[in-house]
């Protein structure tokens, strides 16, 4: 089965060729700007995520700049992590998603979360990159992050204590980007 916008014939033709393969052209939508979910006793109305990041974005809070790996792995980072319900951490490696933790309570479980899924497909965390959909108010999370081999950090910032974090990351020579946004998914 293949679906797109569209297609144009040439291609339509070829792909016509084979039999019992499905054509699906795709109908042009306008994407609601609101997200209700009904919950207990009432609903819970958002408006949809729609801050898309990338390197333009990110502030340099760390000494160590990222590297060009480190900041594709970054990006790839942050967009698994925008679309994951909060608290979310995740953890990538060569623009792969190899740990996830969300929907916990604390930045910490979603860490150790991510950090153990990780170990249970045997991925290695050396060199690997997180991202936060929360601030850093404690070094907590980039001290397990550390240990667990990930050399650079990207998250909102704007914590009163996101220096903690900062100094933490520059005496272990780790990369930190912030970026002003906040990605919160009920």
């Amino acid at each position: 089965m293949l679906i797109a916008p569209d297609f144009d014939q040439d291609a339509l033709t070829l792909l016509m060729s084979k039999k019992n393969r499905i054509i699906l052209r795709q109908k042009q939508f306008v994407k609601p700007t609101m997200q209700v979910k009904s919950i207990l006793n009432g609903y819970l109305v958002q408006d949809y995520d729609l801050a898309i990041e990338g390197r333009g974005h990110f502030k340099q809070v760390t000494k160590r700049a990222a590297t060009a790996t480190e900041l594709e792995d970054l990006c790839f980072a942050l967009k698994a992590c925008k679309h994951l319900k909060s608290n979310t951490i995740t953890l990538v490696k060569n623009k792969q998603l190899i740990g996830m933790g969300c929907g916990q309570t604390s930045r910490v479980d979603a860490l150790k979360q991510a950090i153990s899924k990780a170990g249970v497909f045997e991925f290695d965390l050396k060199g690997a990159v997180m991202a936060s959909d929360a601030f850093f108010p404690f070094p907590d999370c980039v001290e397990i992050a550390h240990h667990a081999g990930i050399t650079a950090v990207v998250h909102p910032g704007g914590s009163v204590n996101d220096q903690l974090s900062i100094d933490y990351c520059d005496a272990q020579d780790m990369a930190m980007v912030t970026t002003g946004v906040r990605h919160f998914k009920h």
